[in-house]
């Protein structure tokens, strides 16, 4: 099979990855890709917002499938054009995908459906009077988000009515997050504990990848601004067989039904960020596309050939498909650069990652890197590196990770020292 991954990113390295532990070989092409890709299959140097170019070239090289890794050609409608054309692909509509592209859109569909989720309400620029006054109200803690795609730093928990009001001000009246701050949602603040479930659908039917728990905070302790997501680990301990299955009944059914019946069915990814409550799960957030660094623990616990699931998905027919999963757990640590989410510099040699590679049950999956042709590589972006370790549980899982991370290192390199311990607490090992 000859297939199209698009993106550049951890997330695009391990899809990659997995397609190459399918028991068929496949012709992998990635666009634009990265260095760890280049080492995978053919790297194309076309962006993956370029819709037009990507569309011209899927049809002059005519691929078998293409999946869509992130959400901004996702919400550009990519997928509708290459759909259009009778090309098979992974990823949902730009219609579906408003449930990422907009906050504001992703609220009032849950809002119309019973989908349990935090308090809203939306203001947009020519609203600040009266969001501050909300704020004012409603008082703190208090969730201030912008409505549109702001790379997963535009959600921030504002511990005081003063800092609310800075961030709405920063956002609405100062653009600080540019378009994606043209609306904001303000919402009640939810006390609970999050996870990150995976639903593979084709828009009727659907199955389940492990539970994840994500790092978004740079600091450990999940302290300071919200990242792209500093690690992760599943399966999630605190997903319980009850917890999914309420999980599955209350909110992933209707928001598949609701899609449907609105007439957008929603067929690729869909991740949900769910709350555990002391009332049971409520969504945080809908993204339309595998989470990153999740991806990087919840693809190599896929016992099923990865292709076969792709396939089955993009053409309808999961009706009657298991997919299998592995029983061991994954833990992920993003090796980050100094400065990140802010300013931060390029260019510095990255050393001992071959050895990292080296080590049994440890992926390296890469994401701001250049290889170069002689000599080391060198960092090229906020999110460096994200090292996967495996093992029989997730306290083997967590110490083959940071076996990894600790061969690795660059000037400046950042990492939390605490990724999985909230898991490993509740599964008693801590």
């Amino acid at each position: 099979m000859k297939i199209l991954v698009v993106g550049s990113g951890g997330r695009e390295h391990a899809i990659v990855h997995s397609i190459t532990q399918s028991i068929t070989a496949h012709e992998i092409y990635i666009a634009p890709g990265n260095a760890g890709t280049a080492r995978l299959g053919k790297n194309v140097s076309i962006s993956a917002e370029a819709v037009e170019d990507l569309l011209q070239f899927v049809l002059q090289e005519s691929f078998d499938l293409v999946i869509i890794g992130p959400e901004g050609p996702l919400v550009l409608g990519l997928a509708d054009r290459l759909r259009d054309v009778g090309v098979s692909v992974v990823g949902p509509s730009a219609a579906a995908a408003r449930l990422e592209g907009s906050k504001a859109f992703a609220k009032a569909f849950m809002l119309r459906h019973g989908i349990p989720t935090a308090a809203f309400k939306t203001f947009g620029r020519t609203n600040l009077a009266e969001a501050l006054e909300y704020v004012r109200e409603e008082g703190a803690p208090i969730v201030v988000k912008a409505s549109g795609l702001a790379a997963g730093k535009g959600a921030i928990v504002c511990g005081t009515e003063e800092e609310a009001i800075e961030s709405v001000r920063s956002i609405l009246d100062h653009g600080s997050l540019g378009s994606a701050g043209e609306e904001i949602v303000l919402e009640s603040f939810m006390k609970g504990e999050e996870a990150s479930l995976f639903v593979f659908t084709d828009g009727q039917d659907y199955v389940l990848l492990p539970t994840a728990q994500d790092h978004k905070q740079i600091g450990e302790g999940d302290t300071g601004p919200n990242t792209g997501g500093m690690g992760a680990y599943a399966p999630a301990p605190l997903m319980t067989p009850e917890l999914l299955d309420i999980a599955c009944r209350t909110i992933v059914e209707p928001t598949l039904h609701g899609m449907r019946v609105e007439g957008h069915a929603f067929s690729g990814i869909l991740y949900c960020g769910l709350m555990i409550t002391e009332e049971g799960p409520k969504v945080v957030e809908y993204n339309c596309r595998l989470g990153d660094p999740e991806a990087q623990v919840v693809l190599p616990l896929l016992a099923s050939d990865s292709v076969e699931l792709f396939d089955r998905l993009a053409n309808g027919k999961l009706g009657d498909y298991s997919i299998l999963l592995k029983s061991d757990s994954a833990a992920c640590v993003v090796l980050s650069s100094e400065g990140y989410p802010g300013a931060y510099k390029k260019g510095r040699p990255i050393h001992g990652l071959k050895e990292a590679e080296a080590l049994s049950n440890v992926i390296v999956y890469q994401a701001g890197v250049n290889e170069m042709s002689a000599g080391e590589p060198t960092t090229a972006g906020g999110r460096v590196l994200a090292v996967t370790g495996i093992g029989r549980d997730l306290g083997e899982a967590v110490d083959t990770a940071y076996l990894g991370v600790h061969c690795i290192s660059f000037e400046g390199q950042y990492y939390r020292k605490d990724i999985g311990e909230k898991g490993l607490a509740r599964a008693g090992n801590l």
